[in-house]
C-alpha cells in the first residue's frame, strides 16, 4: 500500500512539474485569503477532492467535481473534469480551487486555465489547512440505517 501511495505522489509530482511549465503560472492564495474571497461572494469554491473526501467534510457552499478518482489501479484523472466544471461555471467566473493539500487543485487550475478559465486561484494547503485554521466546514448528514 505504501508503495502505491509513493508511486501516486511521484506521478502527481511529475504532472505538477509539467503543469508548472505552462505559459501562465497558477495564482495561489492562502486559506485566509481564500476564505475572504469566498465569504465576500466574489468567488465560488470548487472542491476537486474525491466524493468520499468531500462527504467527510468540505467548505460550506462548495461544489465538488473530482479531479481524480481512486481505483484499484491507483488514482486516475477524471477525463470529464473540464466538461463537468463548465456545466457549473462560466469561463469568466472567479473560482477558488481546493483539494486536500493543494497539489491536485494546482493541477486542476492548470487544466482549467488551459481550457480558457480566466480567474482561477489555487488554495495553498488545501482543505487540511482550512481545517487547521479553524474555518467553518460542513459535513454531509449520513442517512440513518434501517
Amino acid at each position: 500500500m505504501r508503495a502505491a501511495i509513493a508511486l501516486t505522489i511521484c506521478a502527481l509530482s511529475a504532472l505538477l512539474a509539467a503543469a508548472r511549465g505552462s505559459e501562465r503560472p497558477v495564482a495561489a492564495v492562502d486559506v485566509a485569503a481564500a476564505s475572504d474571497l469566498v465569504r465576500s461572494g466574489g468567488h465560488r469554491y470548487l472542491d476537486v477532492r474525491t466524493e468520499e473526501e468531500f462527504r467527510n467534510g468540505h467548505v460550506k457552499d462548495s461544489l465538488n467535481v473530482p479531479y481524480v478518482f481512486f481505483t484499484s489501479q491507483g488514482r486516475e484523472k477524471n477525463l470529464k473534469f473540464i466538461k463537468q466544471v463548465a456545466a457549473h461555471f462560466d469561463k469568466q467566473d472567479s473560482i477558488v480551487v481546493g483539494c486536500k493539500s493543494g497539489v491536485r487543485s494546482e493541477l486542476a487550475c492548470s487544466d482549467l486555465m488551459a481550457a480558457g478559465f480566466e480567474n482561477v486561484k489555487n488554495m495553498e494547503g488545501g482543505y487540511d489547512a482550512w481545517v487547521e485554521n479553524g474555518f467553518a466546514v460542513k459535513k454531509l448528514q449520513e442517512q440513518d440505517e434501517l
